[in-house]
């Protein structure tokens, strides 16, 4: 590429009355404009005013194209054909912000920063008309298909012994009009799925976005979660949530249940006057602290037997939820402190409330799941390449091989079986 002579000593005299701002524009935009024009030839098969016998189609007027760049918005001119379209590739159709700008909305939309917040992120990096909310939007939605993938990848490769489950919750805008009358602000469950496979690392199953009340909610999930190929799955942890508990039963038959102990720990403490919170605290603290299995259990009864006199509505509990917060004694005690509680899902769910809270409102619930998962991604990323095993492989060795997990049986065919007809003569 080159440029004649006049364009050079324009240019030039431009540069010479120009600030140092206005002088790297002018270069951008000149040397741009320039390949723009070069590659329009080639397209075209002859220069301006040129004839030749490689000519395909001429050149019919130019229209203006914006481009913003680190150093402010650029306006060239793309020649437009008779015949055909042309665009250049240095540019790409339909977006006016070049790709770094695009990747540092994306970037900033991930890390939970508002459209509003966005803008004035993109005016500060140069460029001067801003970006819309509907810009930042449209732009947003190109994550879709990452998050398409992650959740709907392949989980047949190995098998997830312990799987957590848990829900953080989070507002959005549900039905009404596409451009928001008519809609109302409800509570969307964010529900997140962790697991520990075969060989000690941990991995986000899946994530879903949707109303935990609807009884049909939990059960979809993990349905869905079994259709990508979930299996192996000894132990359940989660929270005492009655659609989940019912979900795990109706879909995952046969596999144990852990109810988590912070949580119960929370449920119980909501019984006892908060000057004695301590002593029973305490109490129940023994439980989890016996060496092995069947102490862990025994030792139930004990502290319920304890605690009758004084706090009857405790004691109650404990006898009513003895399976439920000791179902970890059945595995190797080197994993009881990784799977007794829901602490290590706790920590996302913490995450992606930080990232969300910036948003408050989600316009939809696609918008929710799409920064959800965005968050996701990136531990699920981190715990991949990380050196150390969340439960080390000699560990994970000591677990029996499971039994062949059930699913829900078809209900069977009705066939109607036609008696044969008498042979007649």
């Amino acid at each position: 590429m080159a440029l004649d002579q006049s364009a050079l000593l324009e240019l030039t005299d431009t540069l010479r009355s120009a600030d140092g701002g206005n002088m790297m524009r002018t270069l951008l935009r000149t040397i741009l404009q320039a390949l723009i024009d070069a590659e329009a030839t080639e397209h075209i098969g002859a220069g301006r005013y040129q004839q030749t016998d490689t000519r395909t189609t001429s050149r019919n007027g130019t229209r203006d194209k914006t481009v913003t760049t680190t150093s402010g918005d650029l306006t060239v001119k793309i020649p437009k054909l008779r015949t055909g379209s042309f665009f250049p590739t240095l540019l790409e159709p339909r977006r006016r912000i070049d790709v770094a700008l695009h990747a540092v909305i994306m970037e900033a939309y991930v890390h939970g920063t508002s459209t509003r917040k966005v803008d004035d992120l993109v005016t500060a990096l140069g460029c001067e008309s801003g970006i819309s909310k509907s810009q930042v939007s449209r732009i947003c939605a190109d994550l879709d298909e990452d998050v398409t993938a992650f959740n709907g990848r392949e989980l047949d490769a190995q098998a997830f012994p312990y799987v957590f489950l848990d829900a953080t919750y989070c507002k959005a805008r549900v039905g009404g009009q596409r451009s928001g009358k008519g809609s109302k602000v409800c509570s969307q469950a964010v529900v997140i799925a962790t697991g520990v496979s075969a060989d000690g690392r941990r991995e986000v199953l899946g994530c879903a976005v949707g109303d935990s009340e609807t009884e049909a909610f939990w059960p979809e999930f993990l349905r869905t979660l079994r259709d990508r190929g979930l299996s192996g799955v000894q132990l359940v942890i989660s929270d005492h949530h009655r659609g989940l508990m019912n979900a795990v039963d109706k879909v995952l038959l046969g596999v144990a249940w852990q109810r988590c102990r912070v949580h119960f720990m929370r449920n119980v403490l909501a019984k006892v006057p908060k000057g004695q919170s301590e002593v029973v605290t305490a109490a129940i603290r023994t439980i989890f602290a016996q060496p092995t299995g069947p102490l862990v259990r025994d030792h139930v009864d004990i502290v319920a037997a304890m605690l009758e006199a004084q706090f009857p509505a405790v004691a109650t509990m404990l006898r009513e939820c003895k399976e439920q917060i000791t179902a970890f004694a059945d595995f190797p005690e080197a994993h009881w402190r990784k799977i007794w509680s829901t602490n290590p899902i706790e920590r996302l769910n913490r995450e992606v409330k930080r990232r969300t809270d910036v948003v408050g409102i989600f316009p939809n619930p696609a918008a929710l799941l799409r920064l959800a998962t965005c968050v996701l991604i990136e531990a699920h990323d981190e715990w991949q390449v990380c050196e150390r095993r969340y439960l080390s492989e000699e560990s994970m060795a000591q677990l029996t091989p499971p039994e062949p997990v059930s699913i829900e049986p078809a209900p069977p065919a009705e066939v109607d079986v036609d008696e044969p007809a008498p042979l007649t003569a």
